[in-house]
């Protein structure tokens, strides 16, 4: 739909939507660019204060996947009119504690009345115009490194069902509430990054199409790398697979390709939609060990998990 929309020409526009790229990018000064996005959604847990929180880290995400900081943002909330009070100051409270803990100023917001209630925030940061790290630039022979496990939505089903263990749910938040802050502070210590993109809706798979598609090469993931969330292998043997898992597949599975002994558990949560997911990082192969054992040191689960091959067929590998 975005394709049939006329385009606009501003020089000082980086980024656009016409990348698919996590966020906005626009140049004010030589050494200067704003970073801008939005995201919003349903509750995901019961808790009003934790699904705050999970919004908020969410929406921050997108920031640090261009490389930058973010400074301020604005509320977006629907809220019922018969709804309890506390349950909106809840919810708010949850998501500035996390715009706390990133240095990112609530300045204000918007809200409409709303039977389903939702909560999201549009963030602006910063970055410098040549620092920017873009879903465009992984370049053969790099390194893929991803910072989190998968696994949010399948568990959120279950949550949503009530079929979720304790466990499940305390590592699905955690990882939800993790910001994506320390991880880009580490990237940007001097690496050679060349992309970055955070995996969120679209599951990892479709994220990593984005990266492919948009740097004109193939990728090859290995799945035994990928870590998982407690609990995500069981939901999909019980059949919680949200709609949007079975519509990233449907929209994606038809570049990929997978080794024979790839379980089709492991399958199926290649798509899963990820809520405030981790990065991954496209980055050069002589710096890939270092990154890795630095973003550890710093409490970062994370692994390399694939690597950048020339554009040929599938677009996307799976190895077991």
């Amino acid at each position: 739909m975005l394709g049939k929309l006329a385009r606009q020409h501003d020089p000082h526009v980086l980024i656009g939507f016409e990348s698919a790229d996590d966020a906005g990018v626009y140049q004010l000064l030589p050494e200067l660019a704003l970073v801008q996005t939005v995201d919003f959604f349903t509750p995901i847990v019961d808790d009003p204060y934790v699904f705050g929180q999970i919004a908020a880290t969410n929406a921050l995400s997108d920031v640090y996947a261009m490389g930058g900081r973010p400074i301020s943002a604005l509320a977006l909330v629907c809220f019922p009119e018969d709804g309890e009070v506390k349950l909106l100051e809840e919810m708010l409270s949850g998501g500035l504690s996390k715009m706390v803990e990133a240095n990112c100023t609530v300045i204000g917001g918007h809200s409409i009345r709303d039977q389903e209630i939702k909560l999201g925030y549009a963030v602006t940061g910063t970055v410098h115009p040549q620092r920017v790290l873009a879903n465009n630039g992984a370049k053969v022979t790099d390194r893929l490194v991803f910072t989190k496990a998968i696994g949010t939505g399948v568990i959120s089903t279950a949550i949503k069902r009530g079929k979720a263990d304790f466990a499940w749910v305390r590592g699905a938040v955690r990882s939800m509430t993790t910001l994506n802050k320390t991880a880009a502070e580490v990237v940007t210590r001097g690496f050679q990054v060349h992309a970055m993109t955070d995996v969120t809706g679209f599951g990892l798979i479709g994220h990593a199409r984005e990266m492919a598609v948009a740097s004109g090469v193939s990728l090859r993931l290995q799945a035994s790398r990928i870590a998982l969330l407690e609990g995500a292998l069981e939901c999909v043997q019980a059949g919680l697979v949200p709609g949007g898992l079975k519509a990233n597949r449907d929209f994606a599975e038809s570049c990929v390709e997978y080794a024979a002994d790839v379980a089709e558990r492991i399958r199926i949560l290649l798509y899963d939609p990820q809520t405030a997911g981790g990065l991954l990082i496209a980055v050069a192969d002589s710096d890939t060990q270092a990154l890795v054992q630095e973003l550890q040191h710093a409490g970062i689960n994370a692994a390399e998990v694939g690597q950048v091959v020339q554009k040929q067929k599938p677009l996307i590998a799976v190895l077991a």
